[in-house]
């Protein structure tokens, strides 16, 4: 500016000039991104330097299309040792591409899966020239979007040490979430586990019971609206298991890393990974109605295969000593008598648990594999975890944390012809144990061997990147209906929740369909089964895991104990399906699911209220069909199973006594 200019004029030039940037600064940029059917959308948003997203879906009003928002305007951004992602951002350019998928998914709710999604990558720089992109991708009913970070200038690695990420809920939404539990504490000190007790229609902003958050996934109703089921998916070695935070003032959740003591202390609660590298995906999946969310395969959809099998591996059912009879049943002579109960059912697997080390001894394991081999039965072997970071005293142990050991260990049960291993009592959520459990997969792969996880976090789109990957506890399972009377009681509750949460985006091995009336050795003390016998058979076709560990005992084969129907349909229920198809529900009160293997279709309606459920359902895929019809009687007592014909349009209806079930195949 020339210095003769009059100093009004350089006032007036200076408040032009500062008016200009305030504008430029403060410019807002909105891009939607549309689903491939039109109905969903995400608004995603750069203000003020700072990136933000909203999401809903549309419908016709009066023949207008009227948007309906499910996820208010919502932040973004990473916060690195290399940059501050989150904000003073300047969008760099966006790239669309639609992607399309067809791929096999054979130990999940839908065997072939083929969709597409509306892609949208936002290139964005820091003052300081430091580069990232978020990845967004939305389908029908669902939205990922995770940020993939470049190789910054010399600097080729990164420490990623919290998100700015969140989910602003609408006022009036009611939640159904699972509490995050202090690290290193419950029994033996082998939490958090995922293994708390769900709060169902809880007012937003409650807070969390260990004011630690809440554990993925987590399911949100927003009153006429609809539904919100939000989590995430694309978990490796690279990266920290994630939970939401307690709510904020202005209903937002924020995504929180693991807690310092979490794995014993062992291990940073950031994530540290090289470059270029990527986070998990963020997962909302939403819509009017639970079906989206029952039936999605978002989990999948974003993410790839990490390596190839080393063998075919197969689902199949199982019979397991432990979780009736218990410690004790840790024996040679009772696992013989679970192998010749698989063999009597014709079941695939027999699941031998923890303290075989001891009480059965390496030799005479070997003599049960042998026993195995000769019936037909491929053995599945418990061990603990551990390392450093919980004292449960159940063995094997120290075989699992160890990449020396834990080969040998492997190499062993192969020459044996094991087929599987279920590993137990693990840490937390920090990087260094999802590296543990990355290691126990690929390991296994190389000898064969699937796996099966307890005490532990939630898969993360895992059926798809491990090929050898069967299921994860990660919840509240059937260990608990022998332990205390309260799981009993709430059994049904539980069996009627699950499928609109935990078990919606991943394979749960809850260890289920207990069809002794008492839950111990003899059938004459310990805890009482509340639900009945049909709605316990219900729960083998509403909880899916590719291996199923059954809860029957040598007992339910007599007669007397357990009718031969009963029996007869356990003997050829599936464990793999080709499809899932929601009927109707609410989380916590009912449940009605279809899941079909090959051509024959599996309908249960599971009643967990204290009154009776009178049903009117349209069955399409069983119209014209007969089946067998699996009932408790009007009085809620009389198992029975009786041959029934649905009319061409598939109607069905029936009343269904207080904490009962039907089952239709």
């Amino acid at each position: 500016m020339n210095a003769n200019y009059p100093t009004n004029s350089r006032k007036v030039l200076f408040i032009i000039y500062y008016l200009l940037f305030i504008i430029s600064a403060q410019t807002v940029a909105q891009t939607r991104i549309v689903s491939p059917d039109g109905l969903t959308y995400a608004d995603v948003r750069m203000d003020d330097g700072k990136l933000s997203y909203s999401a809903g879906y549309r419908k016709v009003v009066k023949k207008d299309t009227v948007d309906v928002r499910m996820i208010e305007d919502s932040p973004l951004g990473l916060y690195t040792n290399v940059a501050d992602f989150s904000r003073h951002l300047t969008l760099k350019g966006t790239e669309a591409k639609r992607i399309h998928n067809d791929y096999r998914l054979w130990q999940s709710k839908q065997s072939h899966v083929v969709n597409d999604y509306e892609q949208r990558r936002f290139t964005l720089t820091t003052p300081q020239g430091k580069t990232f992109v978020v990845d967004f991708r939305v389908g029908n009913n669902n939205i990922a979007y995770r940020y993939d970070i470049p190789i910054q200038g010399e600097t080729m690695a990164i420490v990623v040490t919290g998100e700015a990420s969140g989910f602003r809920m609408p006022k009036g939404t009611t939640t159904f979430l699972c509490p995050q539990c202090n690290s290193m504490s419950g029994w033996k000190r082998t939490k958090p586990s995922y293994e708390e007790e769900y709060t169902p229609d809880a007012p937003m902003g409650t807070p969390s019971r260990y004011r630690q958050g809440y554990t993925f996934p987590c399911l949100f109703h927003e009153g006429d609206k609809g539904w919100a089921l939000i989590s995430e998916t694309g978990l490796d070695s690279r990266y920290c298991g994630s939970h939401l935070s307690d709510c904020s003032a202005d209903g937002t959740y924020r995504i929180a890393f693991p807690m310092e003591g979490e794995n014993n202390g062992i291990g940073s609660t950031s994530a540290q990974f090289g470059l270029p590298g990527s986070t998990p995906w963020r997962t909302i999946t939403f819509g009017s109605t639970l079906k989206p969310i029952v039936e999605t395969t978002l989990p999948w959809d974003v993410v790839e295969q990490l390596y190839e099998p080393s063998f075919k591996y197969k689902g199949g059912r199982s019979s397991w000593s432990w979780i009736i009879w218990q410690d004790a049943s840790i024996n040679y002579n009772d696992q013989v008598s679970f192998i010749n109960l698989a063999s009597d059912l014709g079941w695939e697997y027999c699941l031998i648990d923890g303290g075989w080390e001891t009480n059965i001894g390496r030799e005479r394991m070997e003599k049960l594999f042998d026993l195995c081999k000769e019936k037909g039965i491929a053995p599945f072997v418990w061990y603990n975890s551990n390392g450093g970071w919980n004292d449960a005293p159940q063995c094997a142990r120290h075989r699992m944390d160890n990449p020396v050991v834990r080969k040998k260990e492997m190499r062993w049960l192969h020459e044996h012809g094991v087929k599987g291993i279920k590993v137990d009592f693990f840490a937390g959520d920090k990087q260094e144990t999802i590296k543990l459990y990355e290691q126990i997969l690929s390991d296994a792969n190389d000898y064969d061997l699937q796996v099966i996880f307890h005490g532990c976090t939630i898969p993360r789109g895992w059926e798809r990147m491990y090929p050898n990957y069967v299921s994860s506890e990660a919840v509240l399972a059937s260990e608990n209906l022998v332990f205390s009377q309260h799981f009993d009681d709430m059994e049904g509750f539980n069996a009627t929740l699950h499928p609109f949460c935990r078990n919606s985006i991943g394979s749960m091995e809850f260890g289920g369909t207990v069809l002794q009336q008492r839950l111990n050795r003899g059938n004459n003390g310990g805890t009482t089964r509340r639900v009945s016998d049909v709605f316990e058979l219900g729960t083998a076709i509403a909880f899916q895991s590719s291996v199923q560990n059954f809860a029957l005992t040598p007992m339910n084969l007599d007669e007397k104990v357990t009718p031969k129907f009963e029996i007869d349909f356990m003997r050829q229920v599936p464990t793999l399906w080709d499809e899932t198809c929601f009927i109707d529900g609410y989380p916590g009160k009912y449940i009605v699911l279809a899941r079909r293997s090959g051509d024959r279709w599996y309908v249960c309606a599971l009643n967990a209220q204290k009154q009776t459920l009178d049903l009117n359902l349209t069955l399409p895929m069983l119209a014209g069909k007969q089946v067998t019809w699996l009932s408790d009687g009007a009085d809620g007592k009389s198992p029975s199973a009786q041959p029934f014909t649905l009319d061409k349009r598939g109607t069905f209806r029936a009343s269904i006594p207080a904490e009962c079930g039907v089952v239709l195949y």
